[in-house]
């Protein structure tokens, strides 16, 4: 699985900066990320509602959307400081992951990443929608090895690319939509000494810039596949402050390869390939 070219967004409220391939989308810093705390809000994340739970809350926020202003772009906090033990309410459940494949995607960035400790910030994503050609579920065809995507939202979708590398996906939409979101590039922040050993380089930039070195470096296998992605050995954590996102094409395919469902976050030097 792999993004395409960026759509033109310009809505006040957002300073928008157009490039050949890609867009990057600048939030306004006046706007409030948590403003709109209401009933859908609760909804979206499918978690939160109770306010004794107060700023830990925050945390466990989705991205919130200004729709009246810029519909198809979200809010995204930066994940918490991982090694510390995250709030319950910050944990991604599979309510998370129950909507619309693309609005996942972009709420993923900055989100933090661990694989039985070891891990760190997402920093690059794709989406793969059910309809799309160059998804592995197109046309609904359905085989043992990606029976996962049909199933319940939330869980990991392992498959092997080329016969070389390992590829990790989170399940998105209705169980029976068969959609995706490919991880393809992480910030390293925790075990980061397992990651080189695993990974057999002291590139820092390198240990998970990529879907294959992503999944050496965390020590994904199809083991994996099929897991809930809310339990153990994973922990997925939102993100708690606003992030800069950046959308281009996708990497690697030649079908569809002028949507554009790449996300990544801007200013990041661990994705696996410029957004130029």
């Amino acid at each position: 699985m792999n993004a395409t070219q960026s759509s033109s967004l310009n809505r006040s409220g957002t300073d928008v900066v157009a490039r050949p391939d890609a867009v990057a989308v600048k939030l306004n810093p006046k706007r409030n990320p948590f403003a709109e705390r209401g009933s859908a809000s609760r909804r979206a994340d499918g978690q939160l509602g109770d306010r004794s739970v107060g700023r830990a809350a925050d945390w466990g926020r989705d991205a919130v959307k200004d729709r009246s202003r810029h519909p198809d772009h979200t809010v995204l906090p930066e994940a918490p400081t991982p090694g510390l033990p995250a709030p319950k309410a910050s944990i991604l459940r599979s309510d998370f992951f129950a909507r619309n494949v693309h609005t996942v995607a972009r709420d993923l960035i900055g989100a933090t990443l661990l694989v039985e400790g070891v891990g760190g910030r997402i920093v690059e994503v794709e989406a793969y929608r059910h309809d799309d050609p160059a998804s592995h579920s197109y046309g609904g065809r359905r085989t043992s090895r990606n029976a996962v995507m049909f199933g319940p939202p939330g869980r990991a979708y392992i498959y092997r690319s080329y016969g070389i590398h390992w590829c990790l996906n989170f399940v998105c939409g209705r169980e029976g939509v068969a959609s995706a979101v490919l991880i393809r590039a992480l910030e390293p922040l925790v075990g980061v000494d397992l990651m080189r050993k695993r990974r057999h380089t002291n590139d820092l930039r390198l240990l998970c810039a990529g879907p294959g070195r992503l999944c050496q470096a965390l020590g994904i296998t199809d083991h994996h596949n099929g897991l809930p992605l809310d339990a153990p050995p994973f922990e997925l954590v939102r993100p708690q402050k606003r992030v800069e996102i950046l959308i281009g094409r996708r990497i690697g395919i030649t079908k569809a390869a002028d949507k554009p469902w790449r996300f990544g976050l801007a200013g990041s030097k661990f994705v696996s390939r410029p957004f130029t």
